[in-house]
């Protein structure tokens, strides 16, 4: 019986830090993106008109 109790617990830990590390790499994907889209206030190339 504990043997049970111990994998059911090391199987919701590990469920638990899926879901925990699924979550980050979707919000790095997320700010990548938004800074993608977002050039910010860089330098800008200079355009080429004489």
């Amino acid at each position: 019986m504990l043997i049970y109790m111990l994998a059911t617990a090391m199987t919701v830990a590990m469920l638990i830090a899926t879901v925990f590390g699924l979550q980050q790499e979707a919000e790095r994907v997320r700010a990548k993106s938004n800074a993608k889209r977002f050039g910010g206030f860089g330098i800008r190339k200079p355009s080429r008109h004489f």
